[in-house]
């Protein structure tokens, strides 16, 4: 068989190749240069970059076998989320590969700015000894000011403590009991800009954020407050900061990011009280082994059709311990539904019960997703995809948690209404300190059976002889039944059983067994990968 191909589009770290190993086919081309980028997709199942090479629509129509695109750093300003998830493509980050680098560079950029670091070094590198000229000001007790408080401003926060600096923050998505268990007061953007003696930036680059600290947030600051952005260039107004600077509005400012990049000419770097650095915030040997290893990982996940916790464009986020256990197991109930329903549902529910209610379950309904379109579609169907694939056919889908398990410790289940108004279910659960798969419930039937590789189900009127004849055919054909269950609604009505099998039962044998006991249902299961 031939491996997939990683095509790697700018330079990836050597412990990330060693994470793809020999599992993969890895190429390797120039992102930047669009005429060998462009040929180079055309056979990739996994596309690596980092933040020179463009992955826009076009790029996407010259890659119609890839799968993934992974961006070995946390920003995706290059990359089309949008336009990748149309396409069925996910996308993956490491979110978490440089946020110890950024706020060590944070710090940094802090003390530069108070103790005018650059400056004094550029003057004695000159020739020139001046102490009093570049004499600065101590931290203990200043007030920072923190811009968003995600990883890496809780970092920042955690670092600067030890100085005896007064903590403040503004972040509209942060509970104030939470900063406060970090040490950190919450505060309003206005009061941040007032009080603060620091202020640094944390924020994610988006239409709300842009141009948030412009000209009229710069006329309420304080006249000895220094500014450090080492998030996104374009948060703080970079015409607006000069003048501040210029007017004497603002001390100083340490800026490692810039609106546009690489910046090396801007009316900033005039002024003698600016540190500025080319973007090095996640420029340590550290980081990028890190967001090598992670995204590699990353690919390996996705190519395997499995969940990957950093997928930016996939509902869910990262996985609970809890939940985790689960996810093999829906999908696997998709697959059992789609094999009883013989045809795609008109409106599909995820139903969630038990304790992992609480959690955040909506990776399971992915999973489920996923399941019910594996043996529907002929492309491979990822946790991106497989929401778009229901869209298309018109599917209705909602996820349905409940508390409420009276049998179970947890119970997932997929249930379905067809085209002629006929409802379709099944039902399972994790069993044991081994995590067992079951299969406990389908289309009201109670049973419990593993979800092996070889499967069938046949409904019938219930009556003595059954499970005799059902045995003999199958013996007959050499095919060595693994389990069997009975299950009835009552003596004498409706039946089905159950059947683990070590081989697959071939269309023909079923018709012969559903023909013998006059089954109205017979449905095989090949859940073998």
């Amino acid at each position: 068989m031939n491996k997939p191909v990683v095509l790697v589009a700018e330079e990836l770290s050597e412990a990330g190749l060693a994470v793809l190993g020999a599992d993969f086919e890895v190429r390797h081309t120039d992102g930047a240069d669009r005429s060998k980028f462009l040929p180079a997709l055309a056979e990739a199942d996994a596309l690596i970059v980092r933040s020179a090479t463009q992955v826009d629509a076009e790029a996407l129509t010259h890659a119609p076998r890839l799968r993934v695109v992974a961006r070995a750093g946390v920003g995706l300003d290059n990359v089309d989320v949008e336009a990748a998830t149309k396409a069925g493509v996910m996308v993956v980050n490491a979110p978490t590969s440089n946020i110890t680098s950024a706020a060590e560079h944070t710090v940094a950029l802090i003390l530069a700015t108070a103790r005018n670091v650059a400056q004094g070094h550029t003057a004695l590198k000159g020739g020139e000894w001046k102490r009093s000229k570049y004499t600065g000001i101590e931290l203990d007790e200043k007030v920072i000011g923190i811009l968003g408080l995600g990883r890496i401003g809780q970092l920042v926060a955690q670092r600067l403590q030890p100085f005896g600096v007064e903590l403040i923050a503004y972040d509209p998505y942060l509970q104030p009991a939470r900063a406060a268990q970090m040490g950190v007061r919450l505060v309003s953007l206005e009061e941040v800009l007032q009080q603060a003696d620091f202020i640094t930036v944390h924020l994610p680059k988006s239409k709300e954020t842009l141009g948030l600290i412009g000209d009229r947030e710069l006329h309420t600051v304080k006249p000895s407050v220094r500014i450090v952005n080492v998030a996104r260039g374009g948060i703080v107004d970079e015409n607006a900061l000069y003048s501040a600077l210029k007017e004497g509005r603002v001390a100083g400012a340490g800026l490692d990011v810039f609106s546009k990049e690489p910046c090396v000419d801007s009316p900033l770097f005039e002024l003698d009280n600016v540190v500025v650095t080319p973007h090095l915030g996640a420029s340590t040997h550290e980081a990028q082994e890190k967001a090598g290893t992670q995204v590699a990982r990353s690919v390996k996940l996705a190519l395997a059709g499995e969940f990957v916790p950093d997928a930016v464009n996939v509902q869910g986020g990262a996985v609970a311990e809890d939940v985790k256990p689960g996810l093999p197991l829906a999908e696997k109930l998709g697959r059992v539904f789609t094999a009883l329903a013989g045809e795609v549902a008109a409106k599909l529910d995820v139903e969630i019960r038990g304790e992992i209610a609480s959690q955040d379950v909506r990776v399971l309904e992915l999973a489920a997703l996923k399941g019910v379109f594996t043996d529907v579609v002929e492309d491979s169907v990822t946790y991106v995809n497989a929401p778009l694939l229901a869209k298309d056919r018109g599917v209705e889908v909602e996820l349905v948690t409940s508390s409420d398990s009276p049998d179970w410790r947890n119970l997932v289940t997929v249930r379905g209404v067809l085209a002629d108004g006929r409802t379709v279910s099944v039902s399972g659960t994790l069993s044991g300190p081994r995590q067992v798969q079951k299969i406990v419930e389908v289309n009201g039937f109670a049973m419990e059976i593993e979800p092996t590789e070889h499967l069938a189900f046949l409904s019938y009127s219930d009556r003595p002889g059954i499970v005799g004849i059902v045995g003999r055919i199958l013996g007959e054909h050499s095919i060595n039944i693994a389990s069997m269950q009975v299950s009835r609604d009552e003596k004498g009505g409706r039946a089905l059983i159950g059947l683990t099998v070590d081989t697959a039962i071939a269309p023909e044998i079923v018709a012969q067994i559903a023909g013998e006991i006059g089954a109205d249902s017979g449905r095989t299961v090949d859940l073998a990968d």
